[in-house]
């Protein structure tokens, strides 16, 4: 490759000026020659590490750089100075940090650092500080990841880098956002788009509207939040149809659609529970199934082209991400093998990679699957052996997210515990609300989503199971109140008859032969309890 430290010179300027669309043409033009690229070269290392900078700015993908740094043998690496030496070690630590394997890239950046401190290059000091700690973020260690990302931003002050200082912000904005601080993570964006916006770095404001999404949805704003990740999937279309990070938005939007989509069938289920005597509400609940089935079409078809890409880049946390929201939309309707099998075929994806984060939202799929087979009283299923998987998956997902600093995942594991302590066949209701108890510890006042929806849903269930005990206990002491004995009869009705209707495959007739009750009476009172409508 000739006049190497010419073009170095030149992709390094357009890089500090954020001119992206130029340094892509120029590596455009020169891509004929990364196969003639000559090791020996003088000034060779310091161009593999200018091009892994390129690359993560969206240019080709790690593939180039290893290819570059295969071209490096042993025996140079020996000879060269230690300068260089670390240079190189940099662009490993890169393609480390693409290639998935965040504990090797912290090692080799930790070794960098320290050397650096001898040769004191200030923009090398930088560049290790910010992938260092993006590296701790892709392992949930948020607390080091700030240190690392908040080293890296005051020492680009000094350098007064206002471009790579902007960069810097966007990921400080994710993680004060993680550690639950979404208003400063939102005030870090702000500062961060306002110094990128006069640049055509699409793919760095493509992931300020993204982390805008992922703040967003977690007050519970779906529609705004999915509009974030819209926006996002529309900026890094522009130029980057194959990134890893359109794949990443277009999961996101998934996911929102998902939660969206629950919200309606909610709406349709308390319009079932309800009056249906009009010929309007039929139609609105039509309308209504017609959006929920919609959306739930569209996420698939987003999670569809997300594995796509991830595949494309051989990127097995993405794929495993995009299997967990697939089991969720299949579970959702119903579908509960298929769920159990993305689930462990994500474990599995993640496990090569030893990523905690994705091996415990797996093991919470696998929960899910479990406990909705005993939910759901299927006649043919082993209720004792899915009920101790869901509780044996749940355990498994607490341990691994404790591995992390991630207190949302930690959160939703532990209601996964709880609900597995509240399903049918435990019903251990002092269990079920100890999980409850700290999942709110760990879940911010102002989170209102469906983390909070779910931790809602389970205190009301434990509420009502607890008043029904007490009930119980009552009536069986003698206290009956001023209640007469057919008011103590037919409450007792209302709370035995669902109950079996459930066992018994929800079936009138099959409740009423084994309580010995007229099938009127049994549906009367599901009536009542919303689980039957006015027509059934």
């Amino acid at each position: 490759m000739s006049g190497l430290c010419e073009l170095t010179g030149v992709l390094n300027q357009a890089l500090a000026l954020r001119h992206i669309q130029e340094g892509f043409r120029i590596l455009d033009e020169k891509s004929g020659e990364f196969e003639r690229f000559d090791a020996q070269h003088q000034g060779a290392a310091h161009a593999v590490l200018c091009i892994a900078e390129w690359v993560d700015a969206g240019y080709s993908d790690q593939r180039l750089i290893d290819s570059l740094l295969h071209k490096f043998s042993p025996e140079q690496r020996r000879r060269m100075a230690i300068a260089e030496y670390l240079l190189l070690r940099m662009a490993e630590a890169f393609s480390c940090i693409a290639k998935e394997d965040a504990d090797s890239a912290i090692k080799v950046l930790h070794f960098v650092l320290q050397a650096e401190r001898e040769l004191n290059d200030p923009r090398l000091m930088v560049l290790a500080h910010f992938w260092k700690g993006r590296a701790h973020r892709k392992k949930g260690e948020y607390e080091a990841a700030l240190h690392d990302i908040a080293e890296a931003r005051r020492l680009a002050n000094r350098l007064h880098a206002t471009d790579l200082t902007a960069l810097i912000q966007v990921q400080e904005g994710w993680i004060n956002f993680q550690l639950g601080r979404s208003k400063e993570g939102l005030r870090l964006l702000d500062q961060a788009e306002a110094g990128l916006k006069s640049s055509d770095d699409w793919l760095a404001l493509g992931n300020i509207e993204s982390a805008r999404g992922r703040i967003v949805r977690r007050s519970g704003e779906y529609a705004q939040a999915l509009h974030h990740f819209d926006k996002a999937v529309a900026i890094y279309a522009r130029r980057y149809p194959n990134h890893r990070n359109l794949a990443r938005a277009l999961v996101n939007a998934a996911y929102v659609k998902r939660l969206i989509a629950l919200q309606l069938r909610k709406r349709i289920d308390s319009r079932a529970g309800g009056s249906s005597r009009e010929a309007e509400e039929v139609e609105s609940r039509g309308a209504t199934h017609s959006r929920y089935s919609k959306l739930c079409r569209e996420a698939l078809e987003q999670l569809h082209r997300a594995g796509e890409i991830y595949a494309h880049h051989q990127n097995h946390i993405g794929t495993g991400t995009v299997l967990v929201n697939a089991g969720q939309l299949h579970l959702d309707q119903g579908e509960i093998d298929r769920a159990s099998q993305e689930a462990v075929k994500a474990y599995e994806l993640a496990q090569q990679k030893h990523d905690h984060i994705l091996m415990a939202r797996a093991r919470l799929l696998q929960s899910a699957a479990e406990n909705a087979r005993v939910e759901e009283q299927l006649e043919d299923a082993d209720l004792a052996l899915h009920a101790n998987l869901a509780r044996q998956h749940a355990e498994e997902a607490i341990a691994l997210a404790k591995h992390t600093e991630n207190r949302r995942l930690t959160a939703g594991a532990y209601l996964a515990r709880g609900n597995c302590a509240a399903n049918d066949f435990f019903q251990d209701w002092d269990e079920a609300k100890q999980y409850v108890d700290l999942a709110s510890s760990l879940v911010g006042a102002a989170d209102r989503d469906h983390l909070w929806e779910e931790m809602a849903m389970l205190k009301s269930r434990i509420l009502r199971a607890s008043k029904i005990d007490d009930t119980l206990r009552a009536w069986s002491e003698g206290m009956l109140g001023e209640k007469t004995f057919q008011q103590v009869t037919e409450e007792f009705a209302e709370i035995v008859i669902p109950k079996v209707w459930m066992r018994e495959g929800c079936k009138v007739s099959r409740v009423a032969q084994r309580l010995s009750v007229s099938p009127k009476k049994v549906r009367r009172i599901l009536r009542n309890a919303g689980l039957l409508t006015a027509g059934e």
